[in-house]
């Protein structure tokens, strides 16, 4: 799907932090070019081999002061053409911030450790030159995830961060930039992601529509880096 973010409507504040973060995803690619390098094989470098469907680093990414955690992997290519692997981003309630509950959904079950019913954020794809290229976001089913409703997983986005050294500094910065630059994108795909469900369980009542394997990936766009910054630039400047 095409996501066409009209700058005008977004504050000044959003507006800065997002530049601020895009500015500092371009530095990070920069760093890394420089040793010939790039985000996804930074986060790989210690790793002989690689297997799909495998999560990268064992054990994800987790910051327990933030509660912001995330993983790497990749599908058989022919499911996902063109992408290399994405990165799955969370957060966990013990980082949410005070009113957010689940979502009351079908066969819905609080996990028995109350911070395991985290919430899926987004996915970002990445090429095989480790640049990435979509955003998307996921059925329940796919990352085992509590489902919370749009509003609130809107609200999740500004509470994630990962602020490790662990296992590549320059990796946790970079995707916690990535969510800052594309927000308002990822905002649009969750409440996208909850009209589509809804009419998925229109049009198969039978189903646990959070259940569907026939039902993956929810939403999805494009992105750009250098469009992004230019629109964010532009829309400063009118300010």
């Amino acid at each position: 799907m095409s996501i066409e973010v009209d700058f005008s409507k977004v504050s000044e504040t959003e507006l800065k932090e997002m530049q601020e973060a895009g500015l500092t995803v371009i530095n990070c690619h920069r760093i890394l070019a420089k040793t010939s390098d790039n985000i996804v094989g930074e986060l790989l470098r210690d790793y002989e081999e690689f297997f799909e469907w495998d999560h990268y680093p064992d054990g994800d990414v987790y910051d327990f002061e933030t509660h912001g955690q995330y993983y790497y992997h990749a599908h058989p290519k022919e499911e996902r053409p063109g992408e290399h692997g994405h990165f799955h981003t969370f957060l966990r309630p013990d980082g949410m911030p005070p009113g957010a509950t689940p979502a009351v959904v079908e066969d819905f079950a609080m996990p028995d450790d109350p911070d395991d019913a985290l919430s899926h954020l987004a996915a970002i794809s990445m090429d095989p030159k480790g640049f990435p290229i979509k955003l998307f976001t996921t059925n329940r089913w796919v990352t085992g995830e509590v489902w919370y409703e749009a509003r609130d997983v809107c609200r999740f986005l500004h509470r994630f961060e990962i602020d490790l050294a662990h296992p590549s500094w320059i990796v946790n910065v970079w995707v916690t930039n990535m969510v800052t630059l594309f927000r308002p994108q990822i905002r649009e795909l969750i409440y996208q992601r909850d009209i589509a469900v809804r009419r998925r369980k229109e049009a198969f009542p039978d189903r646990n529509v959070f259940e569907d394997r026939e039902f993956e990936v929810v939403t999805e766009c494009d992105v750009d880096l250098d469009a992004q910054m230019t629109a964010i630039e532009a829309a400063l400047s009118e300010r």
